[in-house]
């Protein structure tokens, strides 16, 4: 078992405090939890950065954060993209053939939901339409096409939704094996896979964001519950990962955080803005 949150006392240095969305910040029924806003002014009112790292797509996060993130970093697309107050400050293309053989791969096999994103774009097929309620929880700006075979766009993630929560063992039996060698590929959460070059993730994302802002990584506070936030919790000094998640997830962190339907999120930061005055 993990030591408790409580036990993290050298919280005066910390810098940047980065959280995942889906089931760290969020509660299981995606709400936001009440006090969020309060608890990002008083960060940056002590110097602290507050991001939000998450696999979905800029635009959607930004929506999420109407007051502030002109104010806060984001880390979208599981690094793919990165923002410091609404300043696209990294970017990174897959090449077109690859993207163009991945989403024909899920297209034949009858299984999963391809979305091709472009930043703020996110592209559908036709016949996935009835999938919207899901697809545009994360992707706000959905297009939709017949075919992906003639698209060539700028494409920095493709994302498959599998409504029967099987996305771990897509990985492990299809993806992994096909594509791993050539993109990284990763669940976020049980019904999504996540595809982005290899060496981008969650983790390269912070690096970034570290980096701009002239910060060491033993001075960012991460949190997170599953496997793509796994690069980020394993690079940064403070590392929390949520009581709500699998015990596997203990082993990339150096603490355990209260659930996220406890707000744990919150408790965390009262700690730091506490340790920052």
């Amino acid at each position: 078992m993990l030591p408790s949150y409580l036990e993290d006392t050298d919280l005066s240095s910390i810098k940047l405090v980065a959280t995942d969305m889906d089931l760290t910040l969020l509660a299981d029924d995606k709400s936001m939890p009440e006090g969020i806003d309060e608890r990002i002014d008083a960060l940056t009112e002590h110097g602290i950065v507050f991001c939000a790292a998450s696999g979905r797509p800029a635009l959607a996060l930004r929506q999420s954060f109407p007051r502030h993130h002109a104010n806060m970093a984001i880390v979208a697309d599981n690094g793919a993209s990165v923002y410091l107050r609404d300043e696209l400050i990294y970017r990174d293309l897959l090449d077109k053939g690859l993207y163009h053989e991945v989403l024909a791969r899920c297209v034949d096999s009858g299984r999963g939901i391809p979305v091709l994103c472009a930043f703020d774009d996110a592209y559908v097929l036709e016949r996935d339409r009835k999938h919207e309620d899901v697809v545009g929880i994360y992707y706000r700006s959905i297009i939709y096409v017949d075919s992906f075979e003639d698209l060539d766009i700028e494409s920095n993630k493709i994302s498959m939704y599998f409504p029967d929560w099987d996305s771990k063992k897509q990985l492990d039996e299809v993806y992994g094996p096909e594509f791993g060698s050539r993109l990284y590929v990763t669940c976020a959460g049980d019904e999504w896979l996540d595809f982005m070059n290899i060496g981008i993730n969650k983790g390269s994302g912070i690096r970034h964001l570290a980096e701009n802002l002239g910060i060491d990584l033993a001075d960012v506070a991460a949190l997170g519950d599953t496997y793509n936030d796994i690069p980020m919790l394993d690079i940064v000094g403070h590392s929390y990962v949520m009581g709500n998640a699998a015990e596997h997830m203990h082993a990339h962190g150096k603490f355990l955080a209260p659930t996220n339907n406890e707000a744990g999120v919150l408790t965390v930061i009262d700690r730091i803005v506490e340790a920052a005055k």
